[in-house]
Protein backbone atom coordinates (compact mmCIF):
# COMPACT_ATOMS: atom_id res chain seq x y z
CA UNK A 1 0.00 0.00 0.00
CA UNK A 2 1.40 3.41 -0.96
CA UNK A 3 1.76 5.80 1.94
CA UNK A 4 -0.12 9.07 1.74
CA UNK A 5 2.14 12.06 1.17
CA UNK A 6 2.81 14.19 4.23
CA UNK A 7 1.67 17.79 4.39
CA UNK A 8 5.31 18.82 3.90
CA UNK A 9 5.56 16.71 0.75
CA UNK A 10 2.34 18.24 -0.53
CA UNK A 11 3.69 21.72 0.13
CA UNK A 12 6.94 20.97 -1.69
CA UNK A 13 4.94 19.71 -4.67
CA UNK A 14 2.99 22.97 -4.84
CA UNK A 15 5.83 25.45 -4.24
CA UNK A 16 7.72 26.88 -7.19
CA UNK A 17 11.15 28.51 -7.21
CA UNK A 18 9.63 31.42 -9.11
CA UNK A 19 7.50 32.13 -6.04
CA UNK A 20 10.61 32.13 -3.88
CA UNK A 21 12.31 34.55 -6.29
CA UNK A 22 9.25 36.84 -6.23
CA UNK A 23 9.15 37.02 -2.42
CA UNK A 24 12.86 37.82 -2.30
CA UNK A 25 12.45 40.48 -4.99
CA UNK A 26 9.58 42.12 -3.08
CA UNK A 27 11.83 42.28 -0.02
CA UNK A 28 14.64 43.83 -2.07
CA UNK A 29 12.63 46.29 -4.20
CA UNK A 30 9.90 47.03 -1.61
CA UNK A 31 6.94 47.05 -4.06
CA UNK A 32 5.18 44.37 -6.07
CA UNK A 33 5.41 46.46 -9.23
CA UNK A 34 9.20 46.87 -8.99
CA UNK A 35 9.67 43.19 -8.07
CA UNK A 36 7.58 42.06 -11.05
CA UNK A 37 9.57 44.32 -13.38
CA UNK A 38 12.83 42.90 -12.02
CA UNK A 39 11.67 39.36 -12.76
CA UNK A 40 10.25 40.26 -16.18
CA UNK A 41 6.66 39.65 -15.15
CA UNK A 42 3.50 41.69 -15.35
CA UNK A 43 2.05 42.90 -12.07
CA UNK A 44 -1.19 40.87 -12.51
CA UNK A 45 0.91 37.72 -13.05
CA UNK A 46 2.90 38.49 -9.91
CA UNK A 47 -0.31 39.05 -7.90
CA UNK A 48 -1.67 35.72 -9.11
CA UNK A 49 1.57 33.98 -8.15
CA UNK A 50 1.44 35.41 -4.63
CA UNK A 51 -2.18 34.32 -4.28
CA UNK A 52 -1.20 30.76 -5.32
CA UNK A 53 1.63 30.82 -2.77
CA UNK A 54 -0.78 31.87 -0.01
CA UNK A 55 -3.16 29.06 -1.02
CA UNK A 56 -0.32 26.51 -0.93
CA UNK A 57 0.76 27.69 2.54
CA UNK A 58 -2.78 28.11 3.85
CA UNK A 59 -1.94 31.53 5.30
CA UNK A 60 -2.26 35.11 4.08
CA UNK A 61 1.20 36.66 3.83
CA UNK A 62 0.37 40.33 3.35
CA UNK A 63 -1.84 43.07 4.68
CA UNK A 64 -2.93 45.87 2.37
CA UNK A 65 -1.54 49.31 3.22
CA UNK A 66 -3.07 51.95 0.97
CA UNK A 67 -2.33 50.71 -2.55
CA UNK A 68 0.62 48.63 -1.43
CA UNK A 69 1.26 45.40 0.43
CA UNK A 70 3.04 44.86 3.74
CA UNK A 71 4.31 41.51 5.03
CA UNK A 72 2.44 40.21 8.07
CA UNK A 73 4.03 37.89 10.65
CA UNK A 74 3.41 34.80 8.48
CA UNK A 75 4.95 36.61 5.52
CA UNK A 76 8.03 37.52 7.56
CA UNK A 77 8.46 33.87 8.59
CA UNK A 78 8.18 32.73 4.96
CA UNK A 79 10.64 35.39 3.83
CA UNK A 80 13.19 34.32 6.46
CA UNK A 81 12.94 30.71 5.24
CA UNK A 82 13.24 31.77 1.60
CA UNK A 83 16.36 33.80 2.41
CA UNK A 84 17.87 30.70 3.99
CA UNK A 85 16.95 28.71 0.88
CA UNK A 86 18.67 31.28 -1.33
CA UNK A 87 21.80 31.10 0.80
CA UNK A 88 21.76 27.28 0.70
CA UNK A 89 21.47 27.37 -3.08
CA UNK A 90 24.43 29.76 -3.27
CA UNK A 91 26.45 27.39 -1.08
CA UNK A 92 25.42 24.42 -3.23
CA UNK A 93 26.41 26.27 -6.40
CA UNK A 94 29.87 26.98 -4.96
CA UNK A 95 30.29 23.37 -3.88
CA UNK A 96 29.26 21.97 -7.28
CA UNK A 97 31.56 24.40 -9.07
CA UNK A 98 34.51 23.35 -6.94
CA UNK A 99 33.73 19.67 -7.45
CA UNK A 100 33.62 20.22 -11.22
CA UNK A 101 37.20 21.54 -10.96
CA UNK A 102 38.31 18.40 -9.12
CA UNK A 103 38.56 20.16 -5.78
CA UNK A 104 37.12 19.33 -2.36
CA UNK A 105 35.32 22.67 -2.38
CA UNK A 106 35.78 25.84 -0.39
CA UNK A 107 34.99 26.63 3.25
CA UNK A 108 34.25 30.25 4.17
CA UNK A 109 34.98 30.90 7.85
CA UNK A 110 34.56 34.07 9.89
CA UNK A 111 36.28 34.32 13.27
CA UNK A 112 36.95 36.77 16.06
CA UNK A 113 40.56 37.38 17.12
CA UNK A 114 40.32 35.40 20.34
CA UNK A 115 39.65 32.14 18.47
CA UNK A 116 42.45 32.38 15.91
CA UNK A 117 45.54 31.54 18.02
CA UNK A 118 44.01 28.55 19.79
CA UNK A 119 41.16 26.31 18.66
CA UNK A 120 40.82 27.68 15.13
CA UNK A 121 44.39 27.14 13.96
CA UNK A 122 44.41 23.54 15.22
CA UNK A 123 41.02 22.82 13.61
CA UNK A 124 42.11 24.28 10.26
CA UNK A 125 45.32 22.21 10.23
CA UNK A 126 43.41 19.02 11.03
CA UNK A 127 40.82 19.83 8.38
CA UNK A 128 43.50 20.37 5.73
CA UNK A 129 45.04 17.05 6.67
CA UNK A 130 41.69 15.34 6.08
CA UNK A 131 40.91 17.34 2.90
CA UNK A 132 44.22 18.39 1.26
CA UNK A 133 42.50 19.96 -1.76
CA UNK A 134 40.06 21.98 0.33
CA UNK A 135 40.31 25.76 -0.04
CA UNK A 136 39.74 27.74 3.17
CA UNK A 137 38.96 31.46 3.23
CA UNK A 138 39.23 33.07 6.67
CA UNK A 139 37.72 36.46 7.52
CA UNK A 140 38.68 37.96 10.90
CA UNK A 141 36.45 40.65 12.35
CA UNK A 142 33.91 41.53 15.00
CA UNK A 143 31.02 39.18 15.75
CA UNK A 144 28.29 41.57 14.62
CA UNK A 145 29.89 42.11 11.20
CA UNK A 146 30.66 38.41 10.71
CA UNK A 147 27.06 37.45 11.55
CA UNK A 148 25.85 39.88 8.86
CA UNK A 149 28.09 38.09 6.33
CA UNK A 150 26.75 34.72 7.55
CA UNK A 151 23.16 35.87 7.00
CA UNK A 152 24.06 37.15 3.53
CA UNK A 153 25.49 33.76 2.56
CA UNK A 154 29.06 35.09 2.29
CA UNK A 155 30.27 32.87 5.15
CA UNK A 156 29.53 29.22 5.94
CA UNK A 157 30.47 29.29 9.64
CA UNK A 158 31.26 32.00 12.16
CA UNK A 159 33.38 31.49 15.27
CA UNK A 160 32.36 34.35 17.50
CA UNK A 161 29.90 35.63 20.07
CA UNK A 162 26.14 35.76 19.67
CA UNK A 163 24.77 39.17 20.66
CA UNK A 164 21.52 38.77 22.60
CA UNK A 165 21.08 35.02 21.89
CA UNK A 166 17.51 35.07 23.24
CA UNK A 167 16.46 37.89 20.91
CA UNK A 168 13.84 36.91 18.37
CA UNK A 169 15.86 38.63 15.63
CA UNK A 170 18.75 36.21 16.25
CA UNK A 171 16.80 32.96 16.10
CA UNK A 172 17.89 32.40 12.49
CA UNK A 173 21.37 31.47 13.78
CA UNK A 174 22.32 28.43 15.86
CA UNK A 175 24.96 29.21 18.49
CA UNK A 176 26.96 26.43 20.19
CA UNK A 177 29.40 27.63 22.89
CA UNK A 178 33.04 26.57 22.82
CA UNK A 179 34.77 28.54 25.56
CA UNK A 180 34.86 31.54 27.82
CA UNK A 181 37.53 34.18 27.93
CA UNK A 182 38.91 36.28 30.75
CA UNK A 183 40.53 39.62 30.01
CA UNK A 184 43.88 41.14 31.02
CA UNK A 185 45.19 44.66 31.38
CA UNK A 186 48.47 44.93 29.46
CA UNK A 187 51.35 47.40 29.48
CA UNK A 188 54.86 47.68 28.09
CA UNK A 189 57.46 45.42 29.69
CA UNK A 190 59.15 48.40 31.38
CA UNK A 191 55.94 50.27 32.24
CA UNK A 192 55.95 51.89 35.72
CA UNK A 193 52.88 49.89 36.77
CA UNK A 194 54.67 46.67 35.80
CA UNK A 195 57.48 47.32 38.28
CA UNK A 196 55.31 46.84 41.36
CA UNK A 197 55.49 43.47 43.17
CA UNK A 198 53.59 40.99 41.00
CA UNK A 199 51.48 39.63 43.84
CA UNK A 200 50.28 43.08 44.84
CA UNK A 201 46.94 43.85 43.23
CA UNK A 202 46.70 47.23 41.52
CA UNK A 203 43.92 49.59 42.47
CA UNK A 204 41.63 50.82 39.71
CA UNK A 205 42.67 54.41 40.40
CA UNK A 206 46.27 53.60 39.46
CA UNK A 207 45.16 52.68 35.94
CA UNK A 208 43.68 56.15 35.42
CA UNK A 209 47.07 57.81 35.57
CA UNK A 210 47.94 56.53 32.08
CA UNK A 211 46.38 56.88 28.59
CA UNK A 212 44.12 54.07 27.38
CA UNK A 213 43.67 52.23 24.08
CA UNK A 214 40.16 50.83 23.59
CA UNK A 215 38.36 48.80 20.97
CA UNK A 216 35.67 50.57 18.98
CA UNK A 217 32.21 51.11 20.47
CA UNK A 218 29.86 48.16 20.04
CA UNK A 219 32.49 45.47 20.60
CA UNK A 220 32.03 43.10 23.58
CA UNK A 221 35.46 44.04 24.96
CA UNK A 222 34.66 47.76 24.85
CA UNK A 223 31.36 47.10 26.63
CA UNK A 224 32.91 45.32 29.63
CA UNK A 225 35.52 48.09 29.98
CA UNK A 226 32.74 50.69 30.01
CA UNK A 227 30.86 48.55 32.56
CA UNK A 228 33.95 48.60 34.77
CA UNK A 229 34.11 52.38 34.65
CA UNK A 230 30.35 52.73 35.27
CA UNK A 231 30.44 50.37 38.25
CA UNK A 232 33.13 52.60 39.79
CA UNK A 233 31.23 55.80 38.94
CA UNK A 234 34.19 56.99 36.89
CA UNK A 235 34.14 58.81 33.54
CA UNK A 236 36.03 57.30 30.62
CA UNK A 237 39.56 58.74 30.39
CA UNK A 238 40.17 61.57 27.90
CA UNK A 239 42.42 61.32 24.86
CA UNK A 240 41.52 57.72 23.97
CA UNK A 241 43.02 55.82 21.06
CA UNK A 242 40.29 53.58 19.59
CA UNK A 243 40.86 50.71 17.15
CA UNK A 244 39.53 47.24 16.38
CA UNK A 245 43.05 45.97 15.52
CA UNK A 246 44.68 43.90 18.26
CA UNK A 247 47.96 44.08 16.33
CA UNK A 248 47.87 47.88 16.51
CA UNK A 249 46.86 47.79 20.19
CA UNK A 250 49.73 45.54 21.26
CA UNK A 251 52.27 47.46 19.16
CA UNK A 252 51.21 50.82 20.61
CA UNK A 253 51.29 49.44 24.15
CA UNK A 254 54.76 47.94 23.67
CA UNK A 255 56.22 51.29 22.61
CA UNK A 256 54.48 53.73 24.96
CA UNK A 257 53.07 54.25 28.43
CA UNK A 258 49.59 53.42 27.21
CA UNK A 259 47.60 50.54 28.70
CA UNK A 260 44.91 48.37 27.12
CA UNK A 261 42.61 45.43 27.80
CA UNK A 262 42.77 42.33 25.57
CA UNK A 263 41.68 38.67 25.90
CA UNK A 264 43.80 36.74 28.39
CA UNK A 265 44.86 34.08 25.88
CA UNK A 266 46.43 36.75 23.67
CA UNK A 267 48.01 38.60 26.59
CA UNK A 268 49.59 35.40 27.92
CA UNK A 269 51.38 34.72 24.62
CA UNK A 270 52.98 38.17 24.63
CA UNK A 271 53.87 37.91 28.31
CA UNK A 272 55.56 34.51 27.85
CA UNK A 273 57.98 36.09 25.38
CA UNK A 274 58.54 39.16 27.58
CA UNK A 275 57.03 41.45 24.93
CA UNK A 276 54.35 42.85 27.23
CA UNK A 277 53.40 42.61 30.89
CA UNK A 278 50.04 41.61 32.36
CA UNK A 279 49.19 44.04 35.13
CA UNK A 280 47.87 42.60 38.42
CA UNK A 281 44.34 43.92 38.10
CA UNK A 282 41.22 41.73 37.85
CA UNK A 283 38.19 43.01 35.97
CA UNK A 284 34.81 42.70 37.65
CA UNK A 285 33.15 41.73 34.37
CA UNK A 286 34.14 39.14 31.78
CA UNK A 287 33.45 38.44 28.14
CA UNK A 288 30.47 36.32 27.15
CA UNK A 289 31.07 32.81 25.80
CA UNK A 290 32.27 32.42 22.23
CA UNK A 291 31.42 29.51 19.98
CA UNK A 292 30.25 28.43 16.53
CA UNK A 293 27.40 30.01 14.59
CA UNK A 294 25.66 28.50 11.59
CA UNK A 295 22.53 29.63 9.79
CA UNK A 296 19.52 27.61 10.91
CA UNK A 297 18.12 27.12 7.41
CA UNK A 298 21.37 26.31 5.62
CA UNK A 299 22.60 22.86 4.65
CA UNK A 300 25.66 21.68 6.63
CA UNK A 301 27.80 19.61 4.30
CA UNK A 302 30.39 17.00 5.24
CA UNK A 303 33.32 19.45 5.37
CA UNK A 304 31.41 21.94 7.52
CA UNK A 305 30.36 19.16 9.92
CA UNK A 306 33.94 17.93 10.23
CA UNK A 307 35.19 21.45 10.95
CA UNK A 308 32.52 21.99 13.62
CA UNK A 309 33.43 18.66 15.23
CA UNK A 310 37.07 19.71 15.35
CA UNK A 311 36.22 23.09 16.88
CA UNK A 312 34.07 21.50 19.55
CA UNK A 313 36.50 18.67 20.27
CA UNK A 314 34.16 15.91 19.09
CA UNK A 315 36.08 12.64 18.58
CA UNK A 316 36.01 10.86 15.21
Amino acid sequence: MTALPSSTDQLLNRLRMRQVALMLAIDEFRTLHAAAQHLGMTQPAASKMLHELEEALGEPLFTRVGRGLALNMAGQAVLTTFRGLRNSMASLKRELHQLSLGSSGKLLIGAIDVATPTHLSAAMLALKEAYPLLSIELHVGTSDRLIELLRDGQLDIVIGRMPEPTSRANQDCVFTPIGEEAVSVIAAYDHPLAQAPRKKRLEFQALLDYPWILQLRGSPLREIIEQEFRSRHTAMPPGLVETSSFLTITDLVAHSRMIAVIPESMASRFARHNLLRILPYTFTHSLTSWGSLVHRDRHINTVMRRFLDLMHGTPD
